[in-house]
């Protein structure tokens, strides 16, 4: 068994779902294996990761807007110290996942026709965001 790592910075405009698939793809490409297991971390509290739909932006569209919904900013949170929108992104990461194992057949993550990868920033400020990839493979 072989394992490797990688940092992958990803670069977010505000709320919303980025797709992250083609660098992880590429990555994983690069490392010239045939079967594995593909964990990947992200290492904050205020995004999380998802296996979501890649073909029609109205499905990434709803998502925002049912979490917005469900998790609405301005309401009577205790910790506000970062802004109205901070404990809301925390409460949205605690419901959604902040890993995901995704198996790697061929060389290349084994996703289906419509399956991305997304990054889902719940803050509504730009940030620059961490995910470690971590790959084990023979």
């Amino acid at each position: 068994m072989r394992q490797t790592l990688h940092h992958l910075a990803v670069t977010t405009q505000g709320q919303g779902l980025i797709d992250v698939t083609a660098p992880i793809r590429q990555w994983v490409a690069a490392q010239c294996v045939g079967a594995g297991l593909l964990t990947i971390w992200c290492r904050h509290t205020s995004a999380s990761l998802l296996v979501q739909e890649n073909a029609d932006p109205d499905v990434r569209a709803d998502l925002l807007a049912f979490f917005r919904r469900m998790v609405p900013e301005g309401a009577e949170y205790r910790h506000q110290d970062e802004g109205a929108d901070d404990m809301p992104a925390h409460i949205k990461a605690a419901l959604t996942q902040t890993q995901l194992t995704i198996p790697v057949e061929h060389g290349a993550p084994v996703l289906g026709v419509w399956q991305g990868i997304y990054l889902f920033e719940h803050r509504a400020a730009p940030h620059r965001r961490e995910l470690v990839l971590h790959l084990l493979c023979d």
